[in-house]
């Protein structure tokens, strides 16, 4: 059931976003929306290889774009939520 999982995965992007601006919550959130980048990769992959069994109408090198930017993604979730969070608690 594709169409449950990317409904699933997205309530969990925003739920993961949202947790990010709480403090408490911000170290797990990151590492969840780690996990979740990782896991829909592989998904991405498939889009990007096979444009024509999806019901998508976007430019196949789109697909292929979005495969180096998920790596952004993590590089980007894991500075603002784990490592700006670590140094903060070394500074306090």
């Amino acid at each position: 059931m594709p169409g449950l999982l990317v409904v699933i995965s997205g309530i969990c992007e925003v739920a993961g976003g949202a947790a990010l601006l709480i403090r408490p919550l911000r170290r797990a959130a990151g590492w969840g929306l780690i996990a979740l980048l990782i896991a829909v990769f592989p998904a991405n992959i498939y889009m990007a290889c096979h444009p024509d069994q999806i019901d998508l109408h976007i430019e196949p090198w789109l697909l292929w774009l979005r495969l180096p930017l998920q790596a952004v993604l993590v590089g980007w979730v894991w500075f603002a939520a784990i490592k700006n969070d670590r140094e903060q608690k070394f500074n306090n």
